[in-house]
């Protein structure tokens, strides 16, 4: 019989495979529900018979359409996404080649966010109607409302264009200038990790606020455990699952929803290679970002729910 952890992630992997073959289906229907013929739209002024054709052949838009779905799907299982419609370079390389500065920014994001939203959202619960409460929790709805474009461009006025402190935009990769990396990440991972931050100290907030008042947590103070027994091993322990719940929906929204963000900070993720893609009609890129976005969600989905399973007992167990 199966261990109970492999037959969980066959169960997911399979939940998995599922959503991205509907996944297909969406992103395939995106070219063919356009209005026009997206291969004329997308030349534009470049058009000419011979562009139009080659491009039409290439991209297999000249095959009957369930011939078109069925390669188009065959392909994407074997990590063939198609062509550009723009340039002419493969879908699947391009889209590698801008996945690491998109991690990378979400996962500084992520790291920037907790390392405000943890304390803060915590040390608010504890405190829950004092002035520290009070204060905590009017900052995180003024993050929450601010949009995020503003506060990328009050960062660079500030930090960039006044103090001259760093660079306003660009990006170094890590592997090859690490000092680079850094001084052009700060920012930019400032402004999602400063956004992100005030949606996660709410819930973390609720979540140690939710645990704070459970009977278990009532019996171990009325046993006179020390109050910071009490928060970290019975409080804070068992608001993780809500915690890592906000984590990885933060993360996997940082990664999928940055167009803004690295457009003002001409940060070469994916963001940005959509937005350049959706101004050109360029559909093959379009799908193949909206594809790798989705694996993405389910991967972070993934990991998330494995990380249940090793936090709480009772997860495990069922």
């Amino acid at each position: 019989m199966a261990h109970p952890i492999i037959r969980f992630l066959a169960r997911r992997l399979l939940y998995s495979l599922v959503v991205l073959l509907g996944v297909l289906v969406v992103v395939f229907a995106l070219v063919h529900l356009v209005p026009g013929d997206p291969v004329r739209i997308a030349l534009g002024t470049r058009y000419t018979p011979e562009a139009y054709y080659a491009l039409r052949s290439a991209s297999g838009l000249d095959r009957p359409v369930f011939e078109q779905f069925f390669g188009y799907v065959g392909s994407a299982l074997t990590g063939d996404l198609g062509v550009s419609f723009r340039n002419g370079d493969p879908v699947t390389v391009t889209l590698l080649d801008r996945l690491p500065a998109t991690v990378s920014l979400g996962i500084v994001g992520v790291v920037i966010a907790l390392t405000i939203a943890l304390p803060a959202g915590i040390w608010s619960a504890l405190r829950e109607g004092r002035i520290s409460d009070v204060i905590v929790r009017i900052t995180s709805q003024f993050g929450v409302s601010v949009p995020d474009f503003w506060l990328g461009i009050l960062l660079i006025g500030v930090f960039a264009s006044t103090l001259g402190w760093l660079p306003t935009s660009g990006y170094r990769p890590l592997v090859d200038d690490p000092a680079g990396w850094l001084r052009h990440i700060v920012l930019p991972g400032l402004t999602v990790g400063l956004v992100a931050a005030a949606i996660m100290t709410r819930y973390i907030r609720s979540a140690v606020l939710e645990v704070a008042s459970m009977g278990y947590v009532r019996t171990a103070r009325s046993k006179g455990l020390p109050p910071r027994v009490v928060m970290l091993r019975h409080t804070v322990r068992n608001a993780l699952i809500p915690i890592l719940t906000i984590t990885g929906i933060q993360l996997a929204t940082i990664l999928g929803g940055v167009i803004v963000v690295e457009v003002v900070f001409a940060w070469p993720g994916l963001g940005r290679l959509v937005y350049n893609a959706v101004a050109a009609r360029d559909y093959p890129i379009i799908q193949g970002a909206v594809l790798l976005i989705a694996a993405l969600f389910l991967l972070i989905n993934l990991v998330v729910d494995v990380l249940y399973a090793l936090v709480d007992p009772r997860i495990r167990l069922s």
